[in-house]
């Protein structure tokens, strides 16, 4: 089991997770479901805010895991909303706003923490994804600092994501600054370090001896106030600002790396 999903398995209390969905929507569904029922078979609650399409990709992992959705939903230990009717519920003139979003989700919180005091709550959001995707980029980090103050007042954690390719132009740390900013985690976008080992064999191809090099300075380099993030995403980033001439190459060709290692996944294969 490798150390991201160790983390979603026992988050600690106020811990605020990111995924960037745009790669790879199985490896999201594997990772919420992970975190969702990790807590839900420790006799905690789950609140989760999801388009349909993503609800439908999570209960079925849920179900695969060993969960029952339906009795869960019906025992109020787990709550599942519309994430655009919620989002639709809490804003004006498109902005959030702080009384109507406590009212909204910080009382779901409660009822559910309530039935679930001693195990916790533990919390997923595609509100600020909807947010993002319509170019609404200041609401959506409104939205995420609404939710980082409500995590200081309550004892729960929470999974955002984003459909952002990390392949594509508009991952970029100008661009994703605010979003690193408010988030204690970025989760890996690939499954079972796929990721980083198509980025391996992008720069070593690409670059030859000269990658390691880069590689140790990525690593030393600072960027105290972002997420905690996988050595694949870092390396993106630091390639796009500061090798902005050889980036795209090598994104491109570890794209294609990605791509071939995740056809010669049979759990790819299966559900892709």
């Amino acid at each position: 089991m490798s150390p991201w999903e160790k983390l979603l398995e026992r988050p600690h209390s106020r811990e605020h997770f990111v995924q960037l969905g745009g790669t790879d929507e199985l490896c999201l569904a594997q990772n919420v479901g992970l975190y969702l029922w990790e807590g839900l078979k420790r006799g905690g609650g789950a609140l989760v805010i999801a388009t349909p399409e993503h609800w439908e990709r999570f209960r079925c992992e849920l179900v695969r895991l060993g969960a029952d959705p339906e009795s869960l939903i019906g025992d109020r230990r787990l709550v599942v909303f519309d994430a655009q009717a919620t989002l639709s519920r809490f804003t004006i003139a498109g902005t959030p706003d702080w009384q109507l979003f406590e009212n909204v989700i910080g009382a779901a919180i409660r009822q559910v923490l309530t039935r679930n005091q001693d195990a916790g709550l533990r919390a997923y959001g595609a509100m600020v994804g909807l947010l993002w995707n319509a170019r609404q980029f200041a609401a959506a980090i409104r939205l995420e600092n609404l939710w980082n103050k409500l995590l200081a007042e309550s004892a729960f954690s929470l999974y955002c994501a984003y459909s952002i390719d990390v392949f594509g132009k508009d991952f970029e740390a100008a661009g994703l600054d605010a979003i690193l900013r408010a988030h204690t985690h970025l989760i890996p976008a690939g499954r079972s370090g796929n990721l980083e080992s198509a980025f391996a064999r992008a720069m070593d191809e690409i670059l030859g001896p000269e990658a390691d090099r880069l590689r140790s300075l990525i690593r030393t380099s600072p960027r105290s106030a972002w997420a905690i993030m996988p050595n694949a995403e870092a390396i993106i980033l630091w390639l796009r600002k500061n090798l902005p001439g050889r980036a795209e190459e090598i994104v491109a060709r570890a794209r294609s790396h990605y791509r071939a290692l995740l056809q010669a996944d049979p759990a790819a294969a299966a559900n892709g």
